[in-house]
C-alpha cells in the first residue's frame, strides 16, 4: 500500500487527486506537525463520485446474500491483517491513546461483524388483507447511495458504523470525511474495502472543505440518505437541508451526558466509571460525561475520591501506553475548554483538580459547586473536564440530568436496581446505563439519542431498517368488484 493514497481521492475504483485548488492539512494534534496536505476535492469531483455509486450500486444490490457475506469476510480479513496500522493512525491522526485506539478498532470489527449478518436479514412480510382474494406483499430493498460524512473523533469506527451497514442492505456509499481525521474517518477505510475486493463505485471518498462540497455533498440528487455523526449544529443545518430536498437522514449529534450517583450507590465503584466514562479520548466522545450529579449524602466521599482516581492519570503523549488523557484535537479546543472553566469558576464553582495545558495536551479537570446554568454544565464540552453537580434527591437528580437541550446517553449508579431502572425510565436520553458509565456501543443494539442529540437509531436491526425501505405490492388471486 503506497501511502500516496492518503493524499488522494478514491472515485470509482481509482486514487486520484483531487481538482481543488484548495487543499486539506492533516495535522497531528499531539506534535501539531502537518502530516500531509491533500488537494480538495470540488464539485466535479463529488459529481463523479456519486455517478460512481449509483452506477455500481445496479449491480451490487442483485448479489446473492453468499456473494456479499463472502466481501465481508475478506473485509475481516483485511482489517484484523492491518490493525497494527489502523491503531498507528489513530494515535497520529486523532490523538487516541492506546487504550482507546483498541476500544475504538475492537467497536469496528463488531460493526462490520454484525453488517455481515444483514444481507441474509432482509426479509419482507406477507400480510392478509380485507379484500377478498387479496394478499398483501412487503418487499425489503436498499435505498440506493448512501452519502456518510465522517467524525473526527471516533473516526474509523463511526464512519463504519454507517460504511459497512449501508452496503451489507445493497447500497453503496459516498464518503465525506472529517478534515481533521481525513485518513481514518475516510481514506484508509477505502483502501482497506479496496483491498478486500469489493466492485469499484462500491465505496467512494471525497476529502474536501465544507466550505466548497459540504451542502453540494448533502443535497446533491442521487444521494437517498445522509448518515452524519457530528455537532448538533452542523447536523441542524444538515437536516435542515436534506428535509428541503425530502431526503432521509440519520443524524447522531451532541450530548451533554449525565452520571447519577443515589445515595445507596457504590461509591468506590462509581468513581472507577466515571473516571472512564469522563476522560476515556480526552473527553471527546458524543457519549462522555459531562455532568456528574451526586446525592447530598455521598457527595464529598465521591468527590475526594474522585480527585484521588483523577489525579493519577497520566497526561501526555497518546502513542505511550501509560497515557490516559492525550491531545485535544486542536489549539482552538484548549481555548474554547479553558474560557468555559475560568467563566465557571468566576460564577461560582471550585476548580479542584487540572485546567492546565501544554500544547493541546490539557490536564484532566475536575469541577465543584457546578450548577447546570454554568458554562461546563450548559455546553457539551468535548474534553477532559468534569462537572460535579449536588443534589438534594432523586427528583432534583432528574431535573438536572434533563435540564439539557441534549439526551444522548446516561448513567446511574445505585445497589438497588429496581430503583434504578425506574429512574432510568424518567430521564430524557436515548440510552442509560445502570451501574456503569455512559460511552457504551454494541453493534447489536440500538444507538441514538433524543431532543437534539439527534434522530434515529444505529446498530442490528434498527441500522438494517434505517439503511433500506419497504415496497407494498398488492396481489389478486382473481378480479375484485368495483361499485363503478
Amino acid at each position: 500500500m503506497s501511502s500516496k493514497h492518503f493524499t488522494q481521492q478514491y472515485i470509482n475504483g481509482q486514487w486520484k487527486d483531487g481538482s481543488s485548488e484548495k487543499t486539506v492539512d492533516n495535522v497531528n494534534p499531539y506534535t501539531q506537525e502537518t502530516i500531509a496536505t491533500i488537494p480538495s476535492a470540488n464539485e466535479e469531483d463529488l459529481n463523479k463520485a456519486y455517478e460512481a455509486a449509483q452506477a455500481a450500486q445496479k449491480e451490487w444490490m442483485t448479489l446473492t446474500p453468499g456473494k456479499k457475506q463472502s466481501y465481508f469476510d475478506e473485509l475481516l480479513n483485511v482489517v484484523t491483517e492491518r490493525k497494527e496500522e489502523i491503531v498507528d493512525w489513530l494515535v497520529k491522526e486523532s490523538g487516541s491513546t492506546l487504550v482507546k485506539a483498541e476500544v475504538e478498532y475492537q467497536a469496528a470489527v463488531s460493526i462490520i461483524r454484525e453488517s455481515s449478518s444483514f444481507p441474509t436479514r432482509m426479509k419482507g412480510e406477507i400480510l392478509p388483507s380485507n379484500t377478498p382474494g387479496k394478499e398483501n406483499r412487503v418487499y425489503r430493498s436498499p435505498k440506493g447511495v448512501i452519502g456518510v460524512i465522517g467524525p473526527w473523533n471516533f473516526p474509523f469506527h463511526l464512519a463504519m458504523r454507517s460504511i459497512a451497514p449501508a452496503i451489507a442492505t445493497g447500497n453503496t456509499v459516498v464518503v465525506k470525511p472529517a478534515s481533521d481525521a481525513p485518513v481514518t474517518s475516510g481514506l484508509l477505510i477505502a483502501d482497506i474495502f479496496e483491498e478486500a475486493g469489493f466492485p469499484k463505485g462500491v465505496i467512494n471518498v471525497v476529502v474536501g472543505r465544507g466550505s466548497e462540497i459540504g451542502d453540494p455533498f448533502v443535497k446533491h440528487p442521487i444521494a437517498k440518505l445522509i448518515s452524519f455523526t457530528g455537532s448538533t449544529e452542523v447536523g441542524s443545518h444538515i437536516g435542515e437541508l436534506a428535509g428541503k430536498h425530502i431526503k432521509d437522514t440519520a443524524l447522531e449529534l451532541g450530548g451533554n451526558n449525565a452520571m447519577i450517583v443515589l445515595d445507596d450507590a457504590d461509591i468506590d465503584k462509581a468513581v472507577e466509571a466515571a473516571a472512564f466514562g469522563k476522560y476515556l479520548h480526552q473527553g471527546q466522545i458524543c457519549m462522555s460525561l459531562n455532568r456528574i450529579v451526586v446525592h447530598e449524602q455521598v457527595h464529598d466521599e465521591f468527590v475526594e475520591k474522585f480527585k484521588e482516581k483523577v489525579s493519577g492519570l497520566k497526561a501526555g503523549d497518546p502513542s505511550d501506553k501509560e497515557t490516559v488523557v492525550g491531545p485535544v484535537i486542536n489549539s482552538e479546543a484548549v481555548e474554547r475548554i479553558q474560557e468555559d472553566v475560568r467563566k465557571t469558576v468566576e460564577q461560582g464553582a471550585e476548580l479542584v483538580l487540572g485546567g492546565e495545558a501544554e500544547g493541546n495536551v490539557m490536564q484532566p479537570t475536575v469541577l465543584t459547586g457546578v450548577t447546570n446554568d454554568m458554562p461546563t454544565a450548559n455546553h457539551e464540552m468535548f474534553g477532559p473536564v468534569a462537572s460535579i453537580i449536588k443534589v438534594r434527591d432523586e427528583d432534583e437528580a432528574v431535573e438536572v440530568a434533563n435540564g439539557s437541550p441534549y439526551g444522548l446517553s446516561g448513567s446511574l449508579f445505585t445497589t438497588d436496581v429496581h430503583r434504578g431502572v425506574e429512574l432510568a425510565k424518567r430521564v430524557e436520553t436515548g440510552m442509560i446505563h445502570i451501574n456503569d458509565q455512559s460511552v457504551n456501543d454494541e453493534a447489536h443494539v440500538a444507538f441514538g439519542g433524543e431532543k437534539e442529540s439527534g434522530i434515529g437509531r444505529f446498530g442490528g436491526e434498527w441500522a438494517l431498517d434505517k439503511f433500506t425501505t419497504v415496497k407494498w405490492i398488492g396481489v389478486m388471486s382473481g378480479y375484485r368488484e368495483f361499485p363503478f
